[in-house]
């Protein structure tokens, strides 16, 4: 099958390729891979890897077989999406991709396969950043009181999703992002957006919530905005989650990374898998798909460029360079020249 490789360099550089269509294991589907997404994480571990590996986590497309032990409601020809780890000779920039079986979500048939292909990353990491990393009232259980939470980075991926499932919970949203996104993070359910570049964000952020904001999520976690995020925070602190680890800034302020990779359930550096995180990654699939069947999630901007995966090279450079605002950068495997449809 094609697919998008990294070159055994080390540099970060990509190359369309032929390898063999991954096996699958226990617990786990062979995906036909329709449409795949793009994410900062695959051009970051691209320039970390050893070896030739397969590169994207986000994938759209059919289940063509499934392996022993698969106990989910799949079937073979369901539509579906997720992602998968992109850190070893199975990815989702290829033509058939081996995914988990605990962590996928049926898509009605109203949903294209370019819209469900994004959802992977980001969908999980919302539910880490409100659900794990904290515990916030879910669409399931919302809150009938309120509570102010702040979104940094709303019109990125993670805060896309995050604006919408928070506000399906019942609560208050107040997010960050350039004017020129305000008026879709309103249609999404955000109640009051602020430009980050104000120099007198923090302060109106503090107002708004009445200098009682204790709950926020860091969608960029990095720069000046661990910073910026405890100063918006109530006197008495509260809680960030974060898509990236760093160190507190405020004695006060909890910080609170979670990994998506970690909801695999495979080791990674230090980390051991627990059953805890795994069925925390099934229930994020049934959350996010029953979301999904009844047509409370919208998804976000596309950017496709037209010629599938032969152009993964320049959409990673493109998104390494940080032009990527407010879209989701996908491809369609079926435009990849050479592909036999």
């Amino acid at each position: 099958m094609f697919a998008i490789c990294t070159t055994g360099k080390g540099d970060g550089t990509v190359e369309l390729r032929q390898v063999d269509v991954p096996k699958i294991g226990p617990k786990e589907m062979l995906v036909k891979v329709v449409t795949a997404a793009q994410n900062p994480a695959d051009w970051k571990a691209s320039g970390q890897q050893q070896g030739v590996k397969v590169v994207g986590c986000d994938y759209a497309g059919i289940v063509t077989q499934l392996g022993d032990g698969v106990t989910e409601e799949v079937e073979v020809g369901d539509r579906i999406a997720g992602m998968v780890p992109g850190l070893e000779m199975n990815g989702a920039f290829a033509e058939y991709t081996a995914a988990p079986s605990h962590m996928f979500f049926k898509l009605p048939d109203s949903l294209s396969f370019e819209d469900a292909s994004q959802l992977g990353i980001a969908c999980y990491t919302t539910c880490q950043c409100l659900y794990q990393s904290q515990d916030l009232p879910s669409p399931e259980n919302p809150t009938t009181t309120p509570i102010d939470i702040l979104v940094w980075g709303g019109s990125s991926s993670v805060g896309h999703f995050v604006i919408q499932v928070a506000k399906l919970g019942g609560m208050r949203v107040i997010a960050t992002a350039s004017p020129r996104h305000f008026d879709r993070l309103k249609k999404l359910g955000a109640d009051e957006v602020f430009d980050y570049r104000d120099p007198e964000v923090t302060k109106k952020i503090r107002a708004s919530a009445n200098g009682k904001l204790k709950h926020a999520v860091d969608c960029i976690s990095e720069g000046s905005t661990p910073q910026l995020i405890s100063d918006s925070l109530s006197p008495e602190g509260g809680t960030v989650s974060a898509i990236l680890e760093y160190e507190t800034v405020r004695p006060e302020v909890k910080v609170v990374f979670s990994l998506g990779y970690y909801l695999f359930g495979k080791p990674l550096g230090d980390f051991t898998p627990t059953t805890g995180m795994t069925d925390f990654g099934t229930t994020s699939s049934k959350l996010i798909s029953k979301l999904l069947a009844e047509g409370k999630i919208v998804p976000a901007p596309l950017k496709i460029y037209p010629n599938g995966l032969a152009d993964v090279p320049e959409g990673l450079e493109f998104m390494k360079s940080g032009k990527v605002s407010g879209e989701k950068i996908v491809y369609r495997i079926a435009d990849t020249p050479g592909v036999q449809t």
